[in-house]
């Protein structure tokens, strides 16, 4: 005779997930640091976020709030943060923070490409047309002596820092 307490051997057991209180206030700081980033953007950048009405209104508060009003205000975000799906505005952030690192390695490409252009000349003047039709050879290649003349003669680097700034307008017109 079977228990009423036990189920079946034909019956799938539930898988039961154990948390522990400290995971738990791991996940909880973990909302907290990322209501204050929120917080601390600005209110135009905010606005491009998937952000709940509730929400938005809490760190617009946070945001005018100082101490110790703003550390209990930082805490409500993180309840609020609690019984949303915050993947899509944690995406939303990374995809803010990535803006400045990807402008900063096409600065560094731009970089890389004026150097070329000052040490091999004619070769890497091609490359800038290829990518950029629009650029003037002319202007490019006589940029392209100045600055071998400058860097020989040990003067400050106009010419150089002026094919940076072609190179700059041409990518932004790309």
């Amino acid at each position: 005779m079977a228990r009423k307490n036990q189920k079946a051997p034909w019956e799938e057991e539930e898988e039961i997930i154990w948390v522990s209180k400290t995971e738990m206030k791991e996940d909880m700081e973990a909302l907290q640091k990322l209501g204050e980033e929120l917080v601390e953007l600005k209110p135009s950048v905010l606005e491009k976020f998937p952000l709940p009405d509730s929400l938005a209104d809490a760190i617009k508060d946070a945001q005018r709030f100082n101490k110790e009003a703003k550390r209990r205000q930082l805490q409500f975000i993180g309840k609020l943060m609690r019984q949303i799906d915050v993947e899509p505005i944690q995406a939303a952030l990374d995809k803010h923070h990535n803006k400045h690192s990807q402008a900063s390695a096409e600065l560094h490409k731009l970089e890389a490409l004026r150097d070329r252009v000052v040490e091999n000349g004619d070769s890497a003047i091609e490359e800038v047309l290829n990518q950029f039709p629009s650029a003037d050879r002319q202007r490019l290649r006589q940029l392209s002596r100045q600055a071998n003349k400058e860097k020989k003669a040990s003067k400050p680097p106009k010419a150089y820092r002026e094919i940076f700034q072609l190179l700059k307008e041409l990518n932004e017109e790309a």
